[in-house]
């Protein structure tokens, strides 16, 4: 057990330095060679990391930097033992069937966090539009939403796939771009110690829970359902993640009770950051692609059932892979 932590942090963290520095430079460089030398050097660094990493059990360690020297010992360990080298690290599909999964339930507290304030938004919003039905301009940015639903219902299956062919691409295009800007400001307000985050959070969550009821109260929920769940279940965890990557930036910057300085703090997540950030652009594009050229349609063209259907699949299929790829891969934790 460790008595002083301070003190072994003091003792060890040159070699976990020279270590990360040893990863960085064969990550970045493919060709990289180390040499006889430098290969057993690597691989003693390797041993005392994990060693070090060991003689944690027992101690209150701060869980930032339990997941700091986890994730350095775990890179390590696959630069030693994968077979296939940097070529099968840096493969997109090892990125996203096991790093981004595993990044995500590493911080799923954030997430949780970035979930409760939507919310809490969404019920501000329905309340707000039930007691002020006449604010609902106000609480809805865009103009589409601010008429009748009925009357929008009955415009869009009257028009339903008329006139779309040649404004598919560029409106995917579009939807693309505008949700990952909502997603990396959401991530980026974290730089405000979070209060950016939750603005943006709640806000989205005000405008989700108007709309939802304005149409529900409308007898629009079939149309709703149909029209939101086919992109949205994609879409708006998109954007709660983009959340959660923000709050996760936020808990570094404010590093309450971890003995860290902020540049260590900083280090022990930006990869993550990098990460949940990229998962968030390619769920966008999905949702953006099924927007433009699936949500669009309705009936007579697009039964409701089949767009419900698709969209309920989507979701159990996320939740899957949010939930259990890459698990038996995954380090242990032992926070």
């Amino acid at each position: 057990m460790i008595i002083d932590l301070e003190r072994f942090m003091a003792q060890e963290k040159p070699c976990w330095d020279e270590l990360e520095r040893l990863l960085k430079r064969v990550e970045d460089d493919p060709g990289c060679s180390l040499g006889v030398a430098g290969a057993t050097r690597f691989h003693y660094l390797y041993q005392r990391s994990t060693a070090g990493l060991a003689r944690l059990d027992g101690l209150a360690a701060p869980p930032e930097f339990r997941w700091y020297l986890e994730s350095l010992v775990a890179r390590a360990y696959g630069e030693i033992h994968s077979n296939s080298g940097t070529a099968q690290r840096m493969a997109p599909g090892k990125w996203l069937l096991q790093t981004f999964p595993q990044t995500f339930r590493r911080h799923i507290r954030q997430f949780q966090l970035a979930l409760l304030i939507t919310v809490v938004g969404a019920l501000f919003g329905a309340a707000a539009l039930m007691l002020a039905p006449e604010e609902k301009g106000m609480l809805l940015p865009f103009g589409h939403l601010h008429g009748s639903p009925t009357e929008r219902v009955a415009k869009e299956e009257q028009t339903a796939g008329k006139g779309m062919d040649g404004r598919k691409a560029s409106f995917s295009s579009y939807l693309m771009t505008h949700n990952t800007k909502v997603s990396v400001a959401c991530m980026a307000s974290g730089m405000t110690w979070g209060v950016g985050t939750i603005i943006l959070l709640f806000y989205n969550g005000v405008i989700l829970g108007a709309v939802i009821l304005d149409y529900l109260a409308a007898g629009q929920g079939i149309f709703l359902a149909g029209w939101l769940l086919p992109h949205g279940v994609i879409e708006i965890p998109a954007i709660l993640i983009g959340g959660q990557a923000g709050l996760v930036l936020a808990s570094a910057l404010i590093g309450r009770g971890s003995g860290f300085s902020l540049n260590v703090r900083l280090r022990m997540v930006w990869s993550d950051l990098a990460t949940l950030i990229g998962g968030v652009g390619l769920m966008l594009v999905w949702a953006g692609i099924v927007e433009a050229f699936f949500s669009q349609y309705h009936e007579p063209v697009l039964p409701y059932s089949v767009k419900i259907v698709f969209g309920l699949a989507e979701l159990a299929l996320l939740l899957l892979f949010l939930a259990r790829s890459g698990r038996n891969k995954q380090v242990t934790r032992r926070d």
